[in-house]
Order: structure tokens, then C-alpha cells, then sequence
């Protein structure tokens, strides 16, 4: 392998940013990547202040100049990743693939289907790498079961169920006097940040990408309740979609933001014609493979055991009994862009299972429009529109 891939990022240098963070750890884990240029907050004076704080190569006023300024240098970066509010992903997407950079872009991919169309196009045209943060299908035994439903093991798919609850917008959170808790509720809540749906766009579509990616399916049509509980918001702090599947099957999927008490306690359950598989990230070191009749077995995860598929091994690093989690997760997406990159460099990578890309950032962007259009209309079946 060659050098170390120079990491740019949009976004995540405030103090209130979550999601910065556990990027920077998830670039550095490997050792592979390094952080090199930023642009950090919307403020160009806080921006370039931040990337010096947190260590940056270079540190960037906005992310225009970056992405102009790093296209035309020797040591440029590889590729960007974008940790911004959801109205602030595809500027920064589109300009980074039209420069030829890859791109690692949180979700929901943008804020709109039409400015998801638009960037899949300018990926398409420019054939970089791109990766879209659906962190929980990297974590491995989601991959597991990717394969095992692949490999037949549940036999054709019935039912997918598919949730996300949490409970850190029960209350009126975006008024309070918590500094970091506020920021990061004001614009989950407020349309022009966050787009059509809060709920929904935000952890919705995470319980979406199981039917997709774990399943291999897609809703066509969808019968969808958006709430909003607490008095005041102008978005959905809960989010109920019942669909149904391209391979005749059904699926629901349920998100909270007002469940008191969850964890951030998303999974899902696939349910075939030959057996069920179960997985949740409460207990996510473990697989559950249930068949009719006999015991439950429970894939563990772990290095030495010799039941993963070789695309998956690359990314379990320690052997079982120790426990990979949310920041290896996010590592293998860095590390799945990583190795897509070096391949188009020439370089040796791994054989690889794929983690989200493009196409399903802009079928969430579908699904949560028609999840919306469905709920405008007091639940009424609505389309998904094909996205090919």
C-alpha cells in the first residue's frame, strides 16, 4: 500500500459539532489516512482557527476555496468528507466530484430529490468514489447478514422490520439553555437545515438503508404517519412508514426522536420463507439466525472466526471478545472510500464488501419524499419514485 490518502472536511469543527469527531477518529484509526485540509465552520476566521486547533495541515476560510485551492496542488487531498447540516452537503459534494476528489457525505445525502438526481449525476460523469454515512451498515455483522440474505440463508424475503428510537427531542431540547444539545436540535427542527422531514431525514433513513442494504430490496410504495409531538416544531419528531417491496413483500419502518429512554437502540429484523435474521445495536457484536424448529444461532463477531465471508474480514481488526463499535464503524466507511480510491490509483486493496454509495443516498432522498407526500395526504398509499 502507498501513502497515506490526504483527508479534507467540510464542517465539524464547532464546539457544539458531534459529528466531526467521530470522523477524525474513524480517518485515523488505520493509520492509512491523515487529516490534511479543512474547512472547518462556516465562520472563515473560526473555520481556519478551528483546523489549526484540531491539527489540520491546512486550514481553508469556506470549503470553495479548499476544494479550489487543493485541486491544484501535488499533495492535494484525496477526498472530502462532509459533516454539515443537511442544506450544506451538496455544494461541497458536487464541487469535490467535479474535481475528481472522492466524497464521504453524511445523510441524508442533501436536502431534496432534485439536488440528489443533480449529484448523482455529477458523481456519474466524474466516476470518483462515494460513500454515503450509513454508519450501521458498516458495522460487520450488518454485513453478515447482507450476505447470509444474499447466500439464501432466510430463503425469499416476506417482511423486513426496521426501527430507530431515541428519546433527546422529547422535550422543546432546541430552546434550552444547553449550548451543544441546542445547536444540534435547532437545525434538525428547522426545514431550511434539515429539508422535508426531521425525524425522518435524519434517523428514518438510517432505518431504511437496513431494508436496502441488508435485504437487498426497495419500497415502491409507501403509507406513512409523520408527528410532531412537541408543541411548536416545525418538522416530524416521529416517523412511521409502512411499504411495500420491489419483490412483492412488506416493511415496516418506525423512528422516534421523543422515545424516552431508548439508546439510539436501531436494528432490524428480516424475515424469509426459510428463517429470520435479527440484529440491533444494543447488542451489535451478535447475529441472531433463527429457523423454525431449532435452536437460535448467534453469529459473534470476531477475527479468528473462520464463517466471515473474505470480504468482510478486512474490516474486523481484533480477535472475538473484543469489542468493535460505533468509531470502528465509522472507520470502515473511511477505509471502504480508502481502498475504492487506491484501487482507482493502481495500488493494492482488499477485495471488499461495498458499503452505501450514491444510488442509495438518493433512494432515501425518494423514500422520505414519498414518506412525506404520504403523510400530506393522512396516510394515503404513495409511489416511490424510481431511481433506477
Amino acid at each position: 500500500m502507498g501513502r497515506k490518502l490526504r483527508v479534507g472536511m467540510v464542517g465539524g469543527g464547532g464546539p457544539a459539532n458531534f459529528f466531526g469527531g467521530p470522523h477524525r477518529r474513524g480517518i485515523l484509526i488505520d493509520n492509512s489516512a491523515e487529516l490534511t485540509a479543512g474547512a472547518l465552520r462556516s465562520n472563515p476566521e473560526e473555520a481556519i482557527a478551528s483546523a489549526k486547533e484540531l491539527h489540520f495541515a491546512r486550514g481553508y476560510g469556506d470549503w470553495q476555496t479548499m476544494i479550489d485551492e487543493e485541486s491544484k496542488r501535488d499533495d492535494g487531498i484525496d477526498y472530502v468528507t462532509i459533516v454539515t447540516p443537511n442544506d450544506a452537503h451538496f455544494g461541497p459534494a458536487e464541487a469535490a466530484a467535479k474535481a475528481g476528489m472522492g466524497v464521504l457525505c453524511e445523510k441524508p445525502l442533501v436536502m431534496n430529490l432534485d439536488e440528489a438526481r443533480r449529484l448523482q449525476q455529477a458523481v456519474n460523469a466524474s466516476g470518483v468514489p462515494f460513500v454515503v454515512a450509513y454508519t450501521y451498515t458498516a458495522f460487520p455483522m450488518v454485513m453478515m447478514a447482507r450476505a447470509m440474505v444474499a447466500d439464501g440463508k432466510v430463503g425469499e424475503v416476506r417482511k423486513v422490520e426496521a426501527w430507530y428510537p431515541q428519546g433527546w427531542l422529547a422535550s422543546n431540547r432546541e430552546a434550552t439553555a444547553d449550548a451543544a444539545g441546542q445547536k444540534q436540535a435547532s437545525w434538525r427542527v428547522d426545514p431550511k437545515k434539515s429539508g422535508a422531514s426531521g425525524c425522518g431525514g435524519d434517523i428514518g433513513t438510517h432505518a431504511y438503508e437496513f431494508v436496502r442494504y441488508v435485504a437487498g430490496l426497495t419500497a415502491t410504495k409507501v403509507q406513512a404517519r409523520l408527528k410532531t409531538f412537541v408543541p411548536g416544531r416545525a418538522l416530524d419528531d416521529d416517523f412511521t412508514v409502512l411499504a411495500e417491496l420491489d419483490n412483492g413483500g412488506i416493511a415496516t419502518i418506525t423512528a422516534s426522536q421523543v422515545t424516552i429512554g431508548a439508546q439510539n437502540d436501531n436494528g432490524f429484523r428480516i424475515v424469509g420463507t426459510e428463517g429470520t435474521l435479527e440484529w440491533s445495536i444494543t447488542d451489535h457484536n451478535n447475529l441472531k439466525y433463527l429457523r423454525g424448529g431449532e435452536p437460535v444461532q448467534v453469529y459473534r463477531l470476531g477475527g479468528m472466526y473462520t464463517y466471515f465471508p473474505s470480504t468482510i474480514t478486512p474490516f474486523i481488526r481484533v480477535p472475538e471478545g473484543h469489542p468493535e463499535g460505533f468509531h470502528e464503524a465509522m472507520a470502515n466507511l473511511h477505509r471502504c472510500l480508502e481502498w475504492q480510491i487506491r484501487a482507482k490509483l493502481g495500488e493494492d486493496a482488499p477485495e471488499h464488501m461495498h458499503l452505501p454509495g450514491i444510488a442509495d443516498g438518493v433512494a432515501g432522498m425518494a423514500f422520505i419524499e414519498a414518506a412525506v407526500r404520504s403523510a400530506q395526504q393522512e396516510g394515503a398509499w404513495v409511489d416511490v419514485e424510481s431511481v433506477g
